[in-house]
Parts: structure tokens; C-alpha cells; sequence
């Protein structure tokens, strides 16, 4: 089965740097990472040129030109671009446990989307971390920490026994963590492009994914991202994105009407 890595990134190249380090890192590689780029500056391109030369693996560049936050956009966009049967999502700026390809690969299954969570970093590991443009192994334990270090704890057992079992009816997906097939993508059209702005687009992906007949695996102690601090700055259009979430949530939309389809 073969995987496509997709990285969501904007003019943050310093932590796109530690993201890559990660993914380079991992215990099964990806077999092809597409770096899904929201109108970047050169700076980011000129990262990517140079990481593209040692990486193990092909890595494209899929960009935009900058007119706001259209995420949504960017992934369908990376989705209808990548070759592979399975599709694994992540934000560029978090970075990964090295087992985290390795654990979504575990539960994948047809008619299955794996959903995982984050472990938030405290401002002063990330920048740390950010100056050096390496990834590290984090323990829970460790006070690098802003929030939920308990997403930091490894365990594929117990992450395995709970996957079909915890918080099933709660939390319908996560964008900077979520893998799922193509073609059950592909069904429910992709992400809804409606969505501009910070919000909703992924808990209404996760809701449509669940109406088409899609049950959810949840990745507690496995698929460990580490999400690198920063500062709230694309807020705009969230109470008019999560207003449309539910509404569609309310009507029990499965498929949308403006996805994927118009790139394939």
C-alpha cells in the first residue's frame, strides 16, 4: 500500500524545517511527501529545493498563490496531486514521534479514517527547537509542555485496544493529524472549500467521512505530533465557518458540492 505524507505549511519555514527532520526520521518513511503551500514567500520554496535534494523520498511543492486562508483548498489540492492508495495529513508546524507513520499505517483499514491528537509545546522549547531545525524525542514527563502532555506517551498496545473504543462519538477529526483511503475521500468530495479562514473544515470532513459509512479509529498514545508554539493569527471568519458546520452537520450532508472533484 502505498502513502502519501501531506504537509500543510505558510511563510514558516523554520518550523517546515523540523517538520521534514521528523518525517526523515520515522521508522517507516513515507513514499511520497506533497508539501501543500498556502502562497508561501520564496523563502519557504528555496527550503524546499534544498530539502528536496537529500530527502529518501520525492518530495512536491504544491502552491498557491496567497489570497487568505484557504486550507481547505490546499488539501484538496495536495489530495488530487498525491499517488497514494492512503493519505496521511499533517501541519507543517508540527513534528513527529517516530513511530507516528508507523501507527497510522497500523489502523489503516477501507472504510476506516484515523484521527490523532497533539501534545502542545510551551513557546521557549519552540523556539529552542526552531534555532536548532532539529526534532526531538520529547518525553511526557518533560516541562516542555504548554498543554496535554499526556499526547506524548508512546504505547502501540494500549493506542491499538483503544482505537476503536475511545471517544467514538466525539471529536470528528483532526486536520493536523488524520489519515483515511483516497477513495473514501474522493466519495464525500474532499474537503468542503467553503471553508476560509480558521475553522470547521475538518470537524465537518471527520462528520461527512462518519455519514458516508466511515467509523473512526482514534489514535490515543500513538501518532504523537508535537505542535510547535505559536501565536493565534488567522481567527478571521471562525463564527461564520462553525455556523456552516453545523448547518451542514444539522442537514446530514455527505457529499459536498464544492470539493475535490474540480482538481482531479
Amino acid at each position: 500500500m502505498k502513502n502519501s505524507l501531506i504537509i500543510s505549511t505558510y511563510n514558516r519555514p523554520d518550523a517546515l524545517r523540523v517538520c521534514l527532520d521528523s518525517v526523515f526520521k520515522q521508522t517507516v518513511l513515507p513514499d511520497e511527501v506533497l508539501i501543500g503551500d498556502d502562497g508561501s514567500t520564496a523563502e519557504t520554496a528555496r527550503l524546499i529545493e534544498e530539502l528536496q535534494k537529500k530527502a529518501p523520498f520525492p518530495i512536491l511543492h504544491v502552491w498557491h498563490e496567497d489570497k487568505g486562508f484557504r486550507l481547505a483548498m490546499m488539501r484538496n489540492k495536495c489530495v488530487a496531486r498525491a499517488s497514494g492508495e492512503y493519505i496521511i495529513e499533517i501541519d507543517g508546524d508540527v513534528f513527529l514521534h517516530p513511530q507516528f507513520i508507523a501507527d497510522h499505517l497500523r489502523e489503516a483499514e477501507k472504510g476506516i479514517y484515523v484521527k490523532g491528537g497533539r501534545a502542545n509545546l510551551n513557546k521557549e522549547t519552540t523556539e529552542l527547537i526552531c534555532r536548532e531545525g532539529i526534532a526531538r524525542r520529547l518525553s511526557c514527563w518533560s516541562r516542555s509542555f504548554e498543554s496535554k502532555p499526556e499526547n506524548a506517551w508512546h504505547n502501540r498496545f494500549i493506542a491499538h485496544f483503544l482505537a476503536p473504543r475511545y471517544r467514538k462519538h466525539h471529536s470528528a477529526a483532526l486536520g493536523c493529524n488524520l489519515s483515511f483511503f483516497r477513495e473514501d475521500f474522493i466519495k464525500i468530495n474532499g474537503y468542503d472549500e467553503f471553508f476560509e479562514g480558521w475553522g470547521g473544515e475538518d470537524i465537518d470532513l471527520g462528520n461527512r467521512l462518519q455519514r458516508s459509512g466511515c467509523r473512526k479509529r482514534y489514535l490515543k498514545f500513538a501518532g504523537i505530533v508535537y505542535h510547535l508554539w505559536h501565536e493565534d493569527k488567522f481567527m478571521y471568519n471562525r463564527e461564520k465557518n462553525f455556523a456552516y458546520e453545523a448547518q451542514q452537520n444539522e442537514c446530514r450532508t455527505v457529499r459536498c458540492n464544492n470539493g475535490v472533484d474540480k482538481y482531479l
